[in-house]
């Protein structure tokens, strides 16, 4: 079954596809996001992607343009698939901003490649019927893959070697920013054989769990997940403790800490409200192992 394609559009005005790819790579201490996303119906095609380097510097750049078709490609920044749920090529030329009291543009390239650890995982094997419907405005179909990532990344006259794990992100449906309270996105990957993916959406009518713990070749499915966060004066997560249950009644203890820090501001629709996106790179431990992956924490400020 191929997953990995452009869906018919629904007729919400904020309809979205979009695919999401993050990595990290231990031995050169570099770790990378990126997103492209397909909003036809509002005549938006929207982009960020952001680097964040060894020296403690982060470049990248978030914007949107004009919808020009279902091609996965904007502002240098190109998404091809090579082989349907497993292998994908990850490409940027041009310019990004280096992010600072005076941001500065640099030049920046990379040629990547995402490759599967494990099958596609659908967030439908977590949640019954209630808890789909509370998900709607924020995305109803939801696939996730981690995976290694290789490939050659320069910014500026750096040039760096990239072989790491991360973690990739498929969904479609309507999207709103602003929809939720909040929502915890948090993955993970210890080893190639060893990750974990969790969400944690909170909304009017309660909160939604989902994600799995991989371990001994398979995707466990999450019931149920609790997170303790301890919260910065700039509104974002530093640290947090979380316990996941699978769908066994396993549990599983987590301890996590924040490392780096991207902030991104999101208008509602009508602009008045707006949420603000901490994408962070986090170090997690389990059981005594040590793993790298994303902390997202989207909270709704208005």
């Amino acid at each position: 079954m191929d997953t990995d394609l452009i869906h018919e559009f629904g007729s919400h005005t904020e309809w979205n596809e979009s695919f999401y790819f993050n990595f990290y790579d231990r031995s050169s201490d570099v770790c990378g996001f990126m997103r492209i996303g397909l909003k036809p119906n509002k005549n938006e095609k929207s982009v960020f992607c952001f680097l964040l380097l060894p020296d403690g510097s982060i470049v990248g750049f978030k914007g949107d343009t004009p919808y020009s078709g279902p091609e996965l490609s904007v502002n240098g920044l190109t998404f091809t698939k090579v082989m349907p749920e497993k292998h994908w090529k990850l490409d940027f030329k041009g310019m990004m901003v280096k992010l600072a009291s005076q941001p500065q543009p640099v030049s920046a390239t990379f040629d990547l490649e995402f490759e599967a650890m494990n099958r596609m995982f659908d967030y439908r094997s977590c949640v019954n019927a209630e808890k789909e419907a509370m998900s709607k405005s924020v995305v109803s179909e939801h696939l996730e893959q981690f995976g290694r990532i290789t490939g050659t990344l320069s910014i500026g006259d750096r040039s760096y070697n990239i072989n790491g794990l991360g973690e990739r992100d498929h969904s479609w449906g309507i999207r709103e920013w602003t929809a939720p309270k909040m929502w915890i996105w948090l993955t993970c990957q210890f080893s190639e054989k060893e990750g974990l993916n969790v969400t944690k959406l909170a909304v009017e009518q309660g909160e939604v769990d989902a994600g799995f713990v991989h371990l001994n070749g398979m995707s466990m499915p999450l019931d149920a997940v609790s997170i303790d966060t301890k919260y910065g004066a700039d509104g974002g997560p530093k640290s947090f403790r979380m316990i996941m249950k699978d769908k066994d009644g396993k549990q599983y203890y987590i301890d996590a800490e924040i490392l780096r820090q991207v902030m991104m501001p999101f208008d509602s629709p009508d602009k008045k409200g707006s949420s603000i996106m901490y994408e962070t790179l986090a170090r997690y431990r389990m059981d005594g192992k040590t793993g790298y992956g994303i902390a997202e924490y989207l909270i709704k400020k208005s």
